[in-house]
C-alpha cells in the first residue's frame, strides 16, 4: 500500500519552487492548513453547537456576520499572528487590515488577505462552505506593513488557495507551479495528496450564476445565458445551471468538472460584489494555473489595479473556452450599443 503524501511532506519537498523566503512560506502555508483543520472541525459539528445562526453584528461589507463567520475569523488571525511568518493580515470580517507588531513578525516577508467563511449563510442548511486565501511579499523595507504592502495587483501573488468544507474537507493550493489538492484525512488528521496537478477542462457544460438576479444583468451577460439554453448538440447545449451560492464550492465543482462561473456586475452593485483582494484574485490565480481563465468581462483580473482593501469586481472565471465566448458576447455588445 502506498503511503499517501501529507501537505506537510509536499510542501517541503516543493520549497524549490517558491522564488523567496522558502522556509518562512512553507510555514505559512502549514499554519493556514492547521487553523483549516480547526474551522472543519466546528463546521463538522456546527448542528450540536451553539454556533449556527446569526452573529450580532455585521461586518464592514454590511453583510450580517453568522457566528461562524466570526470563529473562522478568530481562528485564522490566531493561527496568522502567532506563526511569526505575516507581517499583516486584510479579512473581510475587519475593516481596516491587520498589522501585525510583535518582536518575530512584525519584520515577516508576507502579507494574507483572507475570506474566512465563504458562504457561510448556507451553513444552517448543511451547504459547503469555504475560506479563500491570498498570499503576497511585502514591498515596504523597514518598520511596520502598510497599506501599499496589501494594494497590489493580482498578478503579485505568490501563493493563493481555499478550503472547501463539503462531504469532504479539501484544500487546494498554487505557488504559481500549478494546481494541487490535498484531501484531510480524519483518521490521521493530516491534508494528504488526492488532487495533484490539477487542471480544468478547457470547456465545460455547466454556467452558474445567480439567475434570480437577472433583470439587473448588462446586456451581454443575459444574451450568453441565453446563447448556454439553446438547443445544439455540436457545442453540447444547452448547458446545466448549477449555482450554490458558494463561490469556492461553485468554483472548485467547475475547476474539476469543466464550467464558468459569473458575478457580473448589476444595476444595483455597479462594480461588482464580489472582493478583489481575498476573493478575485486568489480564484484567478488557482483557475489560470489549472489552465483556465479570470476576466471582468473585458480585463484579465489578475492585472487589474487595486485601490482599496475592500474593493469589488465583476468576475467570469472558469473554463478558458467558455469563459472567452462570455468575453465575446460582452465585447459586441458593447460596441452594438455604441453604434
Amino acid at each position: 500500500m502506498v503511503q499517501a503524501k501529507t501537505l506537510g511532506q509536499f510542501i517541503i519537498e516543493k520549497q524549490a519552487d517558491f522564488k523567496y523566503a522558502k522556509g518562512e512560506l512553507s510555514r505559512l502555508l502549514r499554519d493556514i492548513g492547521i487553523a483549516a483543520k480547526i474551522v472543519n472541525r466546528e463546521v463538522n459539528k456546527a448542528g450540536l453547537m451553539d454556533i449556527l445562526g446569526n452573529a450580532a453584528q455585521t461586518n464592514i461589507q454590511g453583510e450580517r456576520q453568522q457566528k461562524l463567520d466570526v470563529y473562522a475569523n478568530e481562528q485564522f488571525l490566531a493561527a496568522l499572528t502567532s506563526g511569526g511568518e505575516c507581517c499583516m493580515v486584510v479579512s473581510e470580517e475587519n475593516e481596516e487590515f491587520i498589522p501585525i507588531t510583535s518582536a518575530v513578525s512584525k519584520n515577516a516577508k508576507y502579507i494574507v488577505a483572507i475570506d474566512p467563511l465563504d458562504g457561510s449563510s448556507n451553513i444552517d442548511v448543511n451547504v459547503a462552505v469555504g475560506t479563500i486565501f491570498s498570499i503576497y511579499r511585502r514591498v515596504s523595507v523597514n518598520g511596520a506593513a502598510n497599506l501599499a504592502d496589501v494594494l497590489q495587483a493580482g498578478n503579485a501573488q505568490v501563493a493563493a488557495g481555499y478550503v472547501i468544507y463539503g462531504s469532504s474537507t479539501m484544500l487546494v493550493y498554487t505557488t504559481g507551479k500549478g494546481v494541487n489538492g490535498f484531501t484531510l484525512d480524519p483518521s490521521i488528521g493530516e491534508f494528504c495528496l488526492s488532487h495533484p496537478d490539477m487542471r480544468t477542462p478547457e470547456s465545460g457544460v455547466i454556467y452558474s450564476i445567480n439567475e434570480g438576479n437577472y433583470i439587473n444583468f448588462p446586456d451581454g451577460v443575459k444574451k450568453y445565458i441565453k446563447y448556454c439554453q439553446v438547443d445544439d448538440g455540436q457545442s453540447q447545449r444547452p448547458y446545466t445551471s448549477r449555482y450554490i451560492g458558494s463561490m469556492v464550492a461553485d468554483i472548485h465543482r467547475n475547476l474539476i468538472k469543466g464550467g464558468i462561473f459569473i458575478y457580473p456586475k448589476t444595476a444595483t452593485s455597479p462594480q461588482g460584489k464580489l472582493r478583489m483582494v481575498y476573493e478575485c484574485n486568489p480564484m484567478a490565480f488557482i483557475l489560470e494555473q489549472a489552465g483556465g481563465r479570470a476576466t471582468d468581462g473585458a480585463t484579465r483580473i489578475l492585472d487589474l489595479a487595486i485601490t482599496d482593501i475592500h474593493q469589488r469586481s465583476p468576475i467570469f472565471i472558469g473554463s478558458k473556452k467558455m469563459v472567452e465566448k462570455a468575453e465575446q458576447f460582452m465585447i459586441d455588445t458593447a460596441v452594438s450599443s455604441v453604434c
